[in-house]
């Protein structure tokens, strides 16, 4: 697989001599390379429907060279735009090439014919596809980084909250449908790939189950390309719709069982991206604030939701401080992922993972002093600085899914061990009382988190309403920790 990725990623080498920018690159390519992987679907017969017109395939292509290709290929991306079938008409949404030799098309397809696809046929095309996006991520000259959430973090989350069949997932920032496609792909494999479930069911999964909402048409287009090879047609504008979620197009999405998002970072400046809802309580220019309002007011009574958030939905004042006090009284806010730096295209962003269920774990249904109890996960002291050398991968994240538990929506008992620590009566900074790890001469990693419940010590005052107490937990700094409690 991975000397596949690398083969269709060395003809980028064949773009950048027809003088075709960097970000352009998987664009360009993906217009061509998803033109053969229907192919390819459809000789294997994988692919009923969403079949390209005929003048329109690959071996239409295949036949011709010189400026007869070249003509033919641009009339193809504009037919394809406007084909019948809405899903292939919005991947080819105003879809041009910027190539200019005809040599260079023709290279491309002769170096595409000469891939192995029985090998990536058997691996998955929809996940060699996905190989390629993330290869572009990686790529920091690219700048596609911002679309990408790296695929460790995004599996383990997905373990953690347990998709379902039956239900409505959705990622209102959805890029790439990363996420989405990894709650796809959990459901099939606890299905037998949705064989174990009945007719109508599997209609479900393929057409209804998942919705994404992405505000950038050629990030979009990526994601269509993705869900379709992966399977998931969604409605008749695709699994990913084309807007804003924090405009017009959030208010209107579904009520959802599970959310799961890694919101963009920044501030609103107007224009597309700009905050026009007018249903959220809090009005905001912080959009990770926004999206946080959207995710826990669009989950159904016990719904589940894993959103990543950087630090300054945890300590800004004001308004954050309302929206996070909203939050814990409306959902049980259970667990706090600290997430290590470098795992992100922006360097020196420190994020976290929030877990949390609509309602009180007694009653769904209730919507104050849903919140009693926080268990803050330290995977951020003492961790390296991760990036190309250090790769982030998911053996990071299995202590973390340990301690986490079974229960998907974070009702597992945990146990606190040597490397664990209480903190009670967090109502104030003051107050807290934290625990030293008796390996060490300092409050054990994690203990600032928890100690000043999501505020700046002697600061901000703590926003966990009525909460009891707060529990850390964090990495082993040795491979074999032991798990004795702590006494208090």
């Amino acid at each position: 697989m991975s000397d596949i990725v690398q083969k269709l990623w060395n003809l980028c080498d064949v773009l950048r001599d027809d003088g075709i920018n960097y970000s352009d690159y998987v664009t360009e390519l993906v217009l061509l390379l998803f033109i053969k992987m229907v192919h390819e679907n459809t000789e294997a017969g994988l692919l009923d429907q969403h079949k390209l017109p005929k003048h329109c395939r690959w071996p239409e292509l295949e036949s011709r060279s010189g400026l007869t290709l070249m003509n033919h290929y641009r009339q193809m991306l504009l037919d394809l735009s406007k084909d019948d079938d809405p899903l292939i008409a919005a991947i080819y949404a105003d879809a041009q090439t910027r190539l200019r030799e005809p040599r260079h098309l023709e290279q491309l397809i002769k170096s595409l014919d000469q891939i192995d696809w029985f090998s990536a046929q058997r691996d998955g095309l929809g996940d060699l596809y996905e190989g390629l996006l993330e290869k572009n991520a990686n790529e920091t000259k690219s700048g596609a980084g911002q679309y990408f959430t790296p695929r460790p973090l995004i599996n383990s989350m997905v373990r953690c909250v347990k998709p379902r069949a039956g239900e409505v997932i959705q990622d209102p920032a959805a890029g790439t449908a990363g996420f989405l496609i990894a709650a796809d792909r959990h459901i099939k494999d606890q299905t037998d790939d949705l064989a174990d479930l009945k007719a109508k069911d599997q209609r479900f999964q393929m057409n209804k189950a998942f919705i994404g909402v992405e505000l950038v048409p050629g990030t979009r287009r990526l994601a269509l390309m993705n869900c379709l090879l992966h399977g998931m047609e969604g409605d008749e504008e695709g699994v990913v719709h084309l807007g804003n979620a924090l405009g017009q197009v959030g208010a209107g999405l579904s009520k959802a069982d599970l959310i799961l998002a890694n919101p963009p970072f920044g501030t609103s400046k107007g224009g597309e991206a700009s905050i026009t809802r007018d249903d959220l309580t809090y009005r905001t220019s912080n959009k990770q604030l926004a999206f946080l309002q959207h995710i826990y007011r669009g989950l159904k009574p016990g719904g589940r939701a894993a959103v990543v958030m950087p630090d300054n939905v945890l300590f800004e004042a004001g308004v954050g401080t309302e929206v996070r006090r909203d939050l814990m009284h409306k959902c049980n806010l259970h667990t706090l992922l600290r997430l290590p730096t470098g795992i992100f295209y922006a360097q020196g962003v420190k994020t976290n993972v929030l877990f949390f269920t609509k309602g009180h774990p007694k009653n769904p249904r209730q919507e104050e002093n849903c919140t009693e109890n926080v268990w803050v996960y330290d995977l951020r002291t003492n961790m390296p600085s991760f990036g190309k050398r250090t790769p982030f991968t998911e053996k990071h994240l299995k202590p973390f899914e340990k301690v986490f538990g079974k229960k998907s929506d974070g009702a597992s008992r945990r146990k606190e061990g040597e490397w664990s620590f209480g903190a009670e009566e967090i109502e104030t900074p003051a107050r807290t009382r934290t625990k030293m790890s008796p390996r060490t001469s300092r409050p054990a990693a994690g203990a600032a988190s928890a100690a000043t419940g999501f505020a700046k010590p002697r600061a901000t005052p703590s926003i966990l309403p009525g909460s009891k107490t707060a529990k850390a937990s964090t990495q082993p700094t040795s491979p074999n920790p032991t798990s004795s409690p702590l006494k208090p």
